[in-house]
């Protein structure tokens, strides 16, 4: 167990850190965000799936998929399906992803109604243990706004205590 939550914090009304303190090494912690056979264990909140997860990890390459909720609970969420587009701009492995993140169908058609996100992830050596910083940045203060409102926070909290039982598995 990481025994360290999720940190968050907000800078200049668009830009979102989520910071948090795992258990594995750094070189582990990156595969997971680099290997179509991690993601598919651990990716998107509790009681979703990642049936669709294709991977073209390098810059300039597109990573797209489609979480489904699977979980007979979620009630009218049930069977729903979210399809997601990442386009890698940096890579250096095993330190940073730089990527931008968009809400698309499941041609990878980008929805131009939901905002996207320029994403910067870092992944820093604890001795042992890796501290993962991610910077979103929005393209306003009213976007950042609607995905928290779409309850952002407590499905990213759920996918990195999915990512740490994914870890825990492995390691």
């Amino acid at each position: 167990m990481s025994n360290s939550a999720m940190v968050s914090r907000v800078e200049n009304d668009r830009v979102l850190v989520l910071e948090r303190v795992f258990d594995a090494p750094r070189e582990l912690v990156f595969s997971m965000f680099k290997e179509p056979e991690h993601l598919k264990h651990w990716w998107g909140p509790k009681g979703w799936d990642l049936p669709v997860c294709n991977l073209d990890f390098r810059p300039g390459g597109v990573w797209h998929y489609c979480m489904k909720c699977v979980d007979e609970s979620f009630g009218e969420y049930y069977g729903m399906e979210s399809w997601g587009k990442g386009i890698y701009k940096e890579i250096d492995e095993p330190d940073t992803i730089v990527y931008t993140d968009y809400f698309s169908d499941a041609e990878g058609n980008m929805n131009d109604e939901m905002p996207s996100t320029d994403v910067t992830m870092q992944f820093i050596d604890l001795d042992g243990r890796t501290k993962l910083v991610s910077r979103s940045e929005y393209v306003s203060a009213e976007a950042l706004k609607s995905v928290i409102d779409m309850g952002m926070m407590e499905g990213v909290t759920e996918t990195w205590d999915r990512l740490e039982e994914r870890l825990n598995a492995v390691k």
